[in-house]
């Protein structure tokens, strides 16, 4: 993978960070998980990386959000994301949109909507009000994973 550079350092962009997560999202494809990963970044550090367990762990709640929060709150020592983004390869769920509400998250990027059963199909705004949300990031990418994931799955 080409990372980004800048006068000799890395770009930290938002399609550098959810190239990562993308990654994250490989990992769950070849676990036989529904591919969805996600990073959570404060000060251009990654604190946190997951991918949808559901299966292996045979928990409804396992979605690849809930994994990263959880692994944050440790990593900072605190209930708050505050000066965090999480990056997503497909739109969160209710249940995961609320969670970053709970955590007060500074910023969410994801990469594909979800027809079926992403947040802005139930309730368009389920984040903190301090939240800013960039979508589409590497989007075409995030959903050719989960087709080819899903075609592979029906075959």
């Amino acid at each position: 993978m080409n990372k980004p550079q800048s006068q000799g350092k890395l770009a930290f962009t938002d399609q550098y960070f959810m190239r990562m997560a993308l990654q994250e999202a490989e990992q769950a494809y070849l676990a036989g998980e529904v591919p969805v990963g996600a990073i959570i970044v404060s000060q251009n550090q990654v604190i946190a990386k997951a991918h949808n367990q559901v299966e292996k762990l045979q928990d409804a709640t396992a979605h690849a959000e809930m994994i990263a929060l959880s692994a944050a709150f440790s990593a900072i020592g605190g209930k708050y994301l505050t000066h965090c983004t999480l990056y997503v390869t497909l739109e969160p769920c209710l249940m995961c949109s609320h969670a970053t509400y709970w955590a007060q998250l500074s910023k969410l990027v994801f990469g594909a909507y979800d027809p079926k059963r992403g947040y802005s199909l139930v309730d368009p705004n389920p984040l903190h009000p301090r939240t800013v949300v960039k979508t589409n990031v590497l989007g075409l990418e995030s959903q050719t994973l989960l087709q080819s994931f899903f075609v592979n799955l029906r075959s």
